[in-house]
């Protein structure tokens, strides 16, 4: 579905991500793994659009996609979701969930349909119904990552980036991350993912990509990865070493 070869981005004198090459298959999970500072959302970033690489390209569904904007790709069924929700927080919060619906893809909808989208999607993600009118400037963050996942969805993408979904959450709002991340999954659609909670990305990743100082270090399934010495070294640490 996604190939990405020698991604190079760089910001003034630093080098964020260096000759990354990448591929994603449809229906996968990839995680994607490293030290803060590894270039990780900055490789998801390229990805959807935010940023242009300096060098590379990457291909989607055999289309080259380099140097497309956000919205373009949106469009193309490319979504991503934010390590720090993004939000309108002067809006309801099915009323930003609809904004998706209605300008995320080419599928024309009017309001009753958008709502009825809307809906439908904070349901599939665990949000509280009382709540889908209520601003979203009163929502704490587990319930705001839920909104921003939902607006996600409701652009009907079959490539969705997640930056980090379980950052700040306890253990069980973590394994309910989980099993949300493979529905997601299970319903069609392709997922790449960052986390640094490992019990979350090897729980949910067919394969893991490392990143270090803006370089892929290793490939493989969670048990490889796991017992590669250079991602214990620069990574995971010697508890992951038994």
């Amino acid at each position: 579905m996604l190939v990405a070869r020698q991604v190079k981005k760089k910001f003034g004198g630093l080098v964020a991500v260096q000759d990354v090459d990448l591929t994603l298959n449809e229906g996968e999970i990839l995680g994607l793994v490293g030290p803060n500072g590894a270039g990780k959302t900055t490789l998801l970033n390229i990805i959807s659009g935010m940023y242009q690489p300096d060098n590379g390209t990457i291909h989607y569904k055999g289309e080259n996609i380099t140097g497309f904007s956000l919205n373009k790709l949106c469009k193309k069924g490319i979504s991503k979701t934010f390590q720090h929700p993004q939000s309108f927080p002067g809006m309801m919060v099915a009323e930003a969930v609809m904004v998706s619906a209605i300008f995320g893809n080419h599928h024309k909808v009017g309001m009753k349909d958008a709502r009825e989208e809307a809906v439908a999607h904070l349901e599939f993600v665990s949000f509280p119904k009382d709540k889908i009118d209520a601003p979203l400037s009163q929502l704490n963050l587990m319930e705001l990552k839920r909104v921003q996942l939902a607006r996600a969805l409701a652009s009907r993408p079959k490539l969705l980036l997640m930056d980090e979904l379980t950052t700040g959450l306890n253990p069980n709002e973590s394994g309910e991350a989980i099993s949300l991340i493979k529905k997601i999954r299970d319903g069609g659609t392709t997922i790449m993912l960052i986390e640094h909670v490992m019990r979350v990305i090897t729980g949910v990743s067919d394969r893991i990509v490392v990143l270090d100082h803006g370089e892929k270090i290793a490939e493989g399934t969670p048990l490889d990865v796991l017992n590669d010495q250079r991602v214990i070294d620069s990574y995971l640490g010697e508890k992951y070493t038994n």
